[in-house]
């Protein structure tokens, strides 16, 4: 039996720790002597090895618990999913690191055209649009889009112009969105209406939908600078192409803000 200074100095892992993980059911001692002291088995180390390796990988001390009893059959798609969580967090934080890098070089008077957003004010034309609206989350829209579609297509629409989606809600949510689908069609019928003409503050985005944050931050950075305008109707996104079928880094992006003069 070892005890817990023991089996501290052999794992390098604090007493305190280790009463820590005592207390969430992780890892127990072998026995709990009338002097309140733990004492540990030596086989208890792989145990702990095995706690102290998955908490590396970022798995919380609440996850690392079901995990534990876990063979490596079972624990490998776990692993898996891991390794996908940490590449897409690894791509989110380069994102952030590119965006950080421009905006250093815009501040030392670089220019950095890749990455900068040139706002235009535009007259966006009356269109005739075929629309669905719902409030749904973010990772809903894929699904939503594909339902516009087959709607159009069932009501015998024919589409005349680009896909857009309209942002109705007055505060942000990720989760619950009450969105607008549209579709520019050449044919009138149930469901379709006019969108009227209107001025816009507008970007091009050219890239992966997951950086599309980048466009409405220069949107704001321009209504920020010219507060003779205000907007006066939802965001909308105009896609270009079709998502399924083009590369991330080739994807085509509007992003309008309705705008009137104070």
């Amino acid at each position: 039996m070892l005890t817990i200074g023991d089996f501290s100095r052999l794992s390098r892992v604090t007493p305190r720790m280790l009463r820590h993980y005592d207390a969430l059911g992780l890892l127990r001692p072998q026995a709990v002597g009338d002097n309140g002291y733990r004492y540990y088995r030596q086989e208890q180390l792989s145990d702990l090895m095995k706690i102290q390796w998955l908490k590396g990988y970022g798995f919380s001390l609440g996850e690392i618990g079901p995990l534990m009893a876990l063979d490596s059959g079972q624990l490998l798609p776990r692993l898996r999913q891991r390794r996908r969580e940490l590449y897409l967090e690894l791509s989110r934080q380069q994102g952030i690191i590119h965006q950080i890098e421009a905006d250093i070089l815009r501040m030392e008077g670089t220019t950095f055209m890749e990455t900068q957003y040139h706002v235009v004010l535009i007259q966006d034309p009356e269109q005739k649009v075929f629309s669905i609206r719902e409030t749904i989350g973010v990772d809903q829209y894929h699904d939503f889009f594909n339902r516009l579609y087959q709607e159009a297509e069932a009501r015998g629409l024919t589409q005349a112009g680009p896909i857009q989606m309209l942002y109705h809600d007055e505060e942000f949510n990720h989760e619950r969105s009450d969105v607008e689908a549209q579709m520019v069609v050449a044919q009138d019928g149930p469901d379709v209406k006019i969108k009227p003409a209107c001025t816009c503050a507008a970007v091009h985005h050219r890239g992966s939908y997951d950086n599309l944050h980048r466009a409405y931050d220069a949107l704001c950075v321009w209504l920020g600078e010219h507060t003779e305008y205000r907007m006066c109707g939802p965001a909308m996104d105009r896609y270009f192409g079709d998502p399924d079928n083009t590369p991330a880094d080739q994807l085509e992006t509007g992003v309008l803000f309705p705008v009137e003069k104070v």
